[in-house]
């Protein structure tokens, strides 16, 4: 399995029944494809849309309806729509369960730089800063270094998103999480090491006493493509 991959069912192993989340651009977008069989939850994109579906087939693309990256989407059955203002009503009043985002790095105390990079142009920071201040949790999807340089650093040299730590970092080598605002190594991905992990993090890891590592699915048949929608919330 390749490496965003590996990320995305990992991540998918932190949905729960009922919940609505919101899935950033890139890595994130895959944690549909992973969510475990008998778990429904309601994926929302912040222009404006609860209940999104797969990629469009071949000539059944619609204009109008696309996810926060312009990319077409479709909607099941009971999805609604809705306008900016409702969309980022749902952030900010925290009614979101989680939020997946990308990240270009996260420091030592789960600070998160993920919408810039100086003197280089870029769409801007989208619904980042409203999603990690507002959803109940967040958790951030990442290859764990980029161009053989960590992106768990000690301090982001990049923008930060937002001064709201994260909870959690997802990357092929592990899961990272800040309990008492330090960065933590709670499990490693299946045949690494903690010290593959250490080598290629900058920032100073904790151990967790309870280092675990996850569960690999038997067969794809342990995930569903998408979940229904079309339930109230």
């Amino acid at each position: 399995m390749d490496a965003q991959s590996l990320i995305a069912r990992r991540i998918a192993r932190e949905l729960r029944d009922g919940m609505l989340v919101n899935l950033g651009i890139g890595i994130p977008t895959l944690v549909a494809t992973f969510v475990p069989k008998g778990i429904h939850v309601y994926f929302q994109s912040e222009n404006g849309l609860i209940g999104t579906g797969p990629v469009p087939e071949p000539g059944m693309v619609l204009p109008w309806l696309t996810d926060a990256g312009g990319k077409p989407v479709t909607a099941l059955p009971g999805a609604s729509t809705f306008d900016s203002a409702m969309s980022f009503g749902l952030i900010r009043g925290g009614h979101l369960d989680l939020t997946v985002l990308g990240g270009l790095q996260v420091d030592r105390h789960g600070l998160l730089a993920n919408w810039m990079v100086p003197g280089k142009m870029v769409p801007g920071m989208g619904g980042a800063m409203d999603l990690v201040a507002g959803a109940k949790r967040v958790i951030v999807a990442m290859q764990h270094t980029a161009k053989g340089r960590p992106k768990i650093v000690r301090e982001c040299s990049l923008p930060l998103t937002s001064i709201r730590p994260v909870d959690l970092v997802v990357t092929e080598l592990a899961v990272i999480g800040f309990p008492e605002g330090r960065a933590t190594l709670l499990e490693t991905q299946e045949g690494v090491t903690v010290e593959e992990v250490v080598a290629a993090t900058e920032a100073d890891l904790a151990i967790s006493p309870e280092l675990t590592r996850p569960t690999p699915l038997k067969d794809a048949s342990e995930a569903v493509s998408l979940p229904p929608v079309g339930e109230t919330i």
